[in-house]
């Protein structure tokens, strides 16, 4: 085997593999150093075993309201490891297929951790592999707080791991991988609280979105503790317990997971014999198109901290491959208006500014549209489940910069409304568009 290629590939998950295979696509010869399954957390720890979960979870809640629709069901429990076994295989089916795919493009996979020795080296498996082009594309991993009792917990890795269901679950943590680990534990039977470090969940998000989902928490009976700053964890014989830093204690837990960010996979690369920086948080730094400071070396995903979802890394691998290997010099991609889901109960799905975001960049010229109601699903149901949209809008012509949904249906319906406001969408854009009725995406062409 040949230790020279045209690419070396750091990392085989979502966007290295996307990198790695349109590279090969023009002809590259490349390498993939990965020495875990491949897919990387997106496949294995991620996206993909978490939507056979929240799949799992919003099975719950229709069979809950199945009786207000006619149905009378003898609904006895629920197998947590019935569905774990058919979600393990269904990961270990996706990792044969991207090997297989890989192997089919003669790519060379090296199931080995890869360093630098120097910036075109890179040793692995005690042996040297030189590129002419290298990618980063290590990823990240589930922080844990730097407190006494932080093994005690599990992660989202450790949720995946999970044989059965807890009974009752603490998570720390504000953000999408906290409200939508609590929304599926909940759905499937366990008591569940999250404790945030400030005033509520999604931080980042626009408020009607914060609020909508905090009400929507706390109708389902899913607690959360504001201010409430992790101090110490342990475990003893009430069970998990969690000690804040204003004093106050929570204990008799059944499971303690951390939700607080992600770490990036930087430590055993030794950047240093590369000549690559990163960041105070170990972040590797990369400009738009995706280089380091070391030219031929660039890094891409969640290793680089920008936009850490799946198809970011995916689409930013593809393009940089264009770039370095189809004569494609501009080829890069912009990370303006990338539109995401929160598969929480209910989904969310956003796309562009939120309305505080636009307020600072465009002032007193920002028209905002919103509407809340109860979708029409709940209509013959006693219980009365809600959606709320907002539009956000900017300048005379009123050009769409933000949209924001949360209800059923959010996390479908985001993606062909991502297009128009990638397009440049006005509201007279939305207004002109017939109808499709009686569905809830209506409301974003119908708002006044």
């Amino acid at each position: 085997m040949s230790s020279k290629f045209d690419l070396l590939v750091v990392g085989g998950g979502s966007g290295g593999l996307a990198a790695a295979q349109r590279a090969a696509d023009y002809g590259a010869s490349v390498a993939v150093f990965e020495p875990g399954p491949l897919g990387g957390t997106c496949v294995n720890a991620g996206c993909v075993p978490k939507k056979v979960m929240w799949s799992t979870a919003s099975l719950a809640h229709s069979l809950a309201d199945a009786k207000d629709y006619g149905f009378d069901l003898d609904f006895k429990h629920h197998d947590w490891g019935a569905i774990k076994t058919r979600r393990d295989a269904y990961v270990a089916k996706l990792n044969s297929i991207y090997a297989r795919n890989i192997e089919a493009k003669g790519i060379t996979h090296i199931p080995e951790n890869g360093c630098f020795t120097d910036p075109h080296t890179i040793v692995a498996g005690g042996k040297n592999y030189h590129g002419e082009h290298i990618i980063i594309a290590t990823g990240g991993y589930p922080a844990r707080p730097e407190i006494p009792g932080s093994e005690q917990g599990i992660t989202s890795d450790g949720f995946f791991d999970l044989e059965e269901r807890p009974e009752r679950v603490a998570i720390v943590g504000s953000g999408y991988v906290a409200v939508e680990l609590a929304g599926m534990f909940h759905a499937l039977g366990s008591e569940v609280t999250i404790f945030v470090r400030y005033d509520g969940v999604l931080r980042h998000f626009d408020d009607m979105i914060r609020e909508e989902l905090g009400d929507a928490l706390a109708r389902d009976g899913i607690k959360v503790v504001s201010e409430a700053v992790p101090a110490q964890a342990g475990n003893d014989q009430n069970g998990f317990f969690l000690e804040t830093g204003d004093g106050r204690t929570f204990d008799g837990f059944d499971c303690l997971l951390w939700a607080i960010g992600r770490d990036p996979n930087t430590e055993r690369l030794r950047l240093d014999k590369a000549g690559v920086d990163v960041d105070p948080d170990g972040f590797v730094l990369v400009d738009d198109f995706q280089n380091t400071g070391t030219e031929h070396i660039h890094a891409i995903g969640d290793v680089t901290g920008r936009v850490t979802l799946t198809p970011v890394a995916i689409a930013t691998g593809r393009r940089l491959a264009d770039r370095l290997f189809n004569n494609q010099p501009e080829r890069h991609l912009s990370y303006d208006n990338i539109a995401s889901v929160v598969f929480s109960h209910p989904p969310i799905g956003t796309v562009g500014l939120t309305e505080a975001q636009a307020r600072e960049e465009y002032g007193d010229i920002v028209k905002v549209y919103r509407s809340e109601f109860v979708p029409m699903y709940y209509a013959v149901m006693e219980h009365k489940g809600r959606a709320a949209m907002k539009l956000i809008t900017t300048g005379e012509n009123k050009k769409v910069v933000g949209i924001h949904v949360i209800g059923n249906g959010a996390d479908e319906m985001m993606q062909g409304f991502s297009v128009a406001i990638g397009m440049g969408a006005t509201k007279e854009d939305f207004d002109n568009t017939v109808a499709i009725h009686p569905t809830s995406a209506e409301e974003l062409v119908t708002m006044r």
